[in-house]
């Protein structure tokens, strides 16, 4: 029975994983200033599409569908053209993996630094996450599974805990789980629940880590200690030097002149029209005795 189950479970998780065709990101990732921005312990969203992308993305009522952490390169694994493995992620089917950061480079992504966290906690967090390197995923979990497939209308209150229900471990390795746990390791907060105790004189918060199977991907970009990283912004965006696709480019003159609109590039005709060569001298004359007037 453990083997039918297991069996069937892994087609489903092979199901779930197929790509929809005909995904274009509306803003993709810029691979180079990516690549030079990111350092471990950031972690990195991802606007996934295949099929239980779509289904997390309508449980979190977000754009981020996927979540991995950026640990640095990985010992002995590497592309077969060389390029280092630098992300842990945990996926349906395969478990917690190893990934180039090329992967990603033709989807949409968000980059989300943790705040002041210390050198030594940072390795503690990727070293965490790589030390969980085939972790599996325990496909013999059917109904865990199952559920996916059936996209019913959910109140958003019980969104959250649909997507943490099942037997544990399946369940946490899709709700970004993984990472959660490794920031849990030195006691670094996402979205805590926070109480307040104390006499009306001093009060304190108490800060409470949630289960980590309640985690979701959209949970880092909207944390208030994590920092959102924007390449293009960080390495310096001038907006003068883009050139729509619907505007032409102005002459050189122009272009390096300190006024943008020097005097004689925009030469407006007068208030009065000129008289047509096919006005009458009649008409000519009217015009003049207005002119007078």
């Amino acid at each position: 029975m453990g083997l039918m189950l297991d069996t069937v479970g892994k087609i489903i998780a092979r199901y779930l994983q197929k790509e929809v065709p005909g995904y274009e990101p509306f803003t993709p990732s810029d691979p180079e200033r990516l690549r030079d921005l990111i350092q471990p312990g950031d972690v990195l969203l991802i606007e996934g599409n295949n099929r239980i992308s779509g289904i997390i993305k309508y449980l979190t009522q977000s754009t981020w569908s996927h979540s991995a952490l950026y640990v640095g390169p990985v010992d002995g694994a590497t592309e077969p053209d060389g390029e280092p493995h630098v992300l842990i992620e945990a996926n349906v089917g395969e478990g917690v993996t190893s990934a180039p950061l090329s992967k990603y480079y033709p989807y949409h992504t968000r980059l989300c630094r943790p705040v002041g966290l210390s050198y030594e906690d940072r390795t503690t967090v990727c070293r965490y996450a790589i030390n969980r390197i085939g972790f599996g995923y325990d496909t013999k979990n059917i109904v865990d599974l199952m559920r996916y497939l059936i996209p019913l209308p959910v109140p958003q209150r019980w969104r959250r805990r649909m997507i943490a229900f099942g037997s544990g471990d399946p369940t946490k390795i899709i709700c970004s789980a993984l990472i959660a746990q490794a920031f849990g390791a030195v006691r670094y907060p996402i979205l805590p629940r926070v109480t307040q105790a104390g006499s009306r004189q001093a009060r304190r918060e108490i800060l409470h880590i949630r289960d980590s199977s309640l985690y979701m991907p959209r949970d880092f970009d909207i944390s208030p200690y994590f920092e959102i990283v924007k390449p293009t912004i960080v390495r310096g965006f001038d907006y003068t030097s883009l050139h729509w696709a619907d505007t032409p480019k102005p002459p050189k003159e122009v272009a390096e002149s300190e006024d943008p609109f020097p005097e004689g590039v925009f030469k407006t005709s007068g208030l009065v029209p000129e008289a047509s060569e096919t006005e009458t001298p009649l008409a000519k004359d009217a015009a003049k005795k207005e002119l007078t007037s």
